[in-house]
């Protein structure tokens, strides 16, 4: 299509999509004398991962439940294009006709703790009540403090935040980078250290998905954050390797300095036993070659099974 048509833009039905499109858009209006808002046409698209918000999703299809539908209309021409946060998206593509054409300069991807009492992680007293939905968490929680309640967190930002606010936590743990878009920073206790809390891959990361060869890549590309481009692939590289999905107790977290990426993993079971902790680096060039040989040594020390049986967990919820 010609960039002077009206750019379709499919994202999910919540504010914190909203809110991260509108940053993105807003980078690509600034520097394109051909895009203004009046040639962008954003449209909402409610998502089984948006409808079905009390169920845990590895129960019902994974974090790839925010992306089907707008993939989807993608890939029928419903609109040109769609607007994740990368975190949602597995790593396994799910059609050989989609590709991430641009990759927003990545927030912070740290953790974010929220507690009522205004107490840090590590000053909660015994047997407080924490939320979250991702068995990451809970597996890093229970690595540092079983003597805490965990329990099942779902909805979007506000209705987590509200959750919380009217006691049903004592504490919840939220993505500091969605806080941050939504201008709820201030609402955080404290940001958790990523040596007790990797994040995980692509946390902190928004991408745009066309269709393969679309000429709209050279529309966005002139806002494409490189570094965070090859930061995102190495991660995700590696959860496709192992064969991990969304759901797994599994830490990926990749930063460039100095035109060096530094890779970090860390596995746990379901029990908060860290399984597996490696850090690996070289030039930011051999980003693929670097994922490679975290992979091999993941699935020399950890095994493939091992990985598999990671992804099923009975009981979420979790009492001392």
């Amino acid at each position: 299509m010609s960039i002077l048509n009206k750019i379709s833009v499919g994202i999910r039905d919540s504010k914190l999509s909203r809110a991260q499109t509108d940053i993105l858009l807003n980078q690509l209006i600034s520097v394109s004398d051909n895009i203004s808002n009046e040639t962008i046409d954003i449209k909402t698209i409610k998502t089984k991962g948006d409808i079905h918000n009390v169920q845990r999703l590895d129960q019902i299809g994974g974090k790839g439940l925010f992306i089907k539908e707008i993939e989807q209309h993608i890939i029928n021409g419903q609109v040109d294009v769609g607007i994740h946060s990368m975190k949602d998206v597995p790593a396994e593509e799910s059609s050989d006709e989609l590709d991430i054409i641009c990759w927003l300069k990545r927030e912070n991807p740290c953790e974010a703790l929220l507690s009522n009492s205004g107490l840090k992680f590590f000053e909660l007293p015994s047997g407080s009540v924490i939320g979250t939905s991702s068995i990451r968490r809970r597996a890093q929680i229970l690595n540092l403090r079983k003597d805490l309640k965990i329990k099942l967190l779902r909805g979007n930002v506000d209705t987590r935040v509200k959750k919380l606010k009217e006691n049903n936590y004592d504490s919840i743990i939220l993505s500091f980078a969605g806080l941050k878009r939504l201008g709820l920073s201030d609402q955080v206790t404290e940001k958790l250290d990523e040596e007790y809390f990797l994040p995980a891959a692509c946390q902190g990361t928004v991408g745009v998905q066309s269709k393969r060869g679309s000429s709209l890549k050279k529309v966005f590309e002139i806002i494409n954050h490189k570094e965070t481009e090859i930061e995102s692939l190495t991660e995700r590289k590696v959860l496709k390797d192992i064969n991990a999905n969304c759901n797994s107790p599994i830490s990926v977290y990749a930063k460039i300095k100095n035109d060096v990426l530094k890779i970090r993993c860390e596995i746990f079971d379901h029990d908060g036993f860290k399984v597996f902790s490696r850090i690996f680096s070289d030039d930011k060039k051999k980003f693929l070659n670097v994922a490679d040989e975290l992979v091999q040594v993941i699935l020399k020390d950890v095994g493939q099974d091992k990985i598999n049986n990671l992804n099923n967990l009975d009981d979420f919820n979790y009492s001392p």
